[in-house]
């Protein structure tokens, strides 16, 4: 059944720049009520202008997702200011571009803790409210990384896996409760990621520049809700790698390895 955006009362995490700012903007556009939620209130506060400009109903709630009372503090103030809560779109995230030989624990757990536990408990604190809301989702922005692991992102792939493999879990479980779980995999985006990773010191080299538009990702995500899609893969260099991971698995990590190596020995 097709999702009708308009009216529905959303939030977004991760909201601040990049991906995030384009998807609010997208949402916006369909008519979705939004609250921004991020660490920066700055940045909030001037997206949440731009967007009120444009005819936009939004709520800011600087918010670390992280923190259980920042998490409880973003529901209850979007159920209270929009009356309900139809639309949880679990975006914010972290990464790390490092070899798992030099990394250290500290890195492993921050990024699982923004990546994974993080969109899981802030779906545990809205499902009463999703339950109750209209045409109802969790959306779950993860990585081609989730598909498939990929070198000098062992902490990020780990991360997303493990939220791919939680939403199969919810979409089965959450269709008694009428909610239903949307699992998008963008491939490589150029949004200001990779300006603000843990570590940047990977062998093997990230080309953000030849990413995906974050408008064009925005677009895709807001058509996959609409169209109520179970998973989709955004970006032709994901589809290809992982169809060809598919079909061919053993010459995938050989390719793959064979680039690591050649990373290595040029010192």
């Amino acid at each position: 059944m097709r999702r009708e955006l308009a009216g529905k009362r959303a939030i977004l995490t991760g909201a601040s720049g990049g991906i995030g700012r384009a998807i609010a903007a997208a949402l916006m556009k369909a008519g979705a009520r939004v609250a921004l939620a991020a660490r920066n209130a700055d940045a909030l506060n001037t997206l949440a202008a731009d967007l009120r400009a444009a005819g936009g109903d939004v709520l800011v709630v600087p918010t670390d997702v992280t923190k259980p009372e920042d998490r409880q503090r973003l529901v209850d103030r979007t159920v209270e200011t929009f009356g309900g809560l139809d639309l949880l779109v679990n975006n914010a995230g972290i990464g790390s571009h490092g070899h798992f030989a030099t990394s250290t624990p500290e890195i492993m757990r921050q990024v699982m803790e923004v990546n994974f536990f993080a969109p899981v408990e802030l779906t545990r604190v809205a499902m009463p409210h999703l339950t109750n809301g209209r045409h109802p989702a969790v959306v779950n922005l993860t990585s081609m990384c989730g598909r498939k692991g990929m070198p000098a992102w062992p902490e990020y792939s780990a991360s997303k896996f493990a939220l791919v493999g939680m939403s199969e879990a919810w979409r089965g479980e959450f269709t008694r409760f009428g909610v239903d779980v949307v699992t998008l995999v963008p491939g490589l985006t150029n949004s200001g990621f990779g300006d603000h990773l843990l570590r940047t010191d990977g062998r093997v080299e990230i080309r953000f520049h030849e990413g995906m538009k974050p408008d064009e990702l925005a677009a895709g995500v807001v058509a996959a809700v609409e169209r109520n899609r179970r998973e989709v893969v955004f970006g032709g260099e994901a589809r290809r790698l992982l169809r060809f991971n598919t079909f061919f698995p053993r010459l995938t990590n050989w390719l793959i390895a064979r680039k690591v190596k050649r990373a290595y020995a040029k010192g």
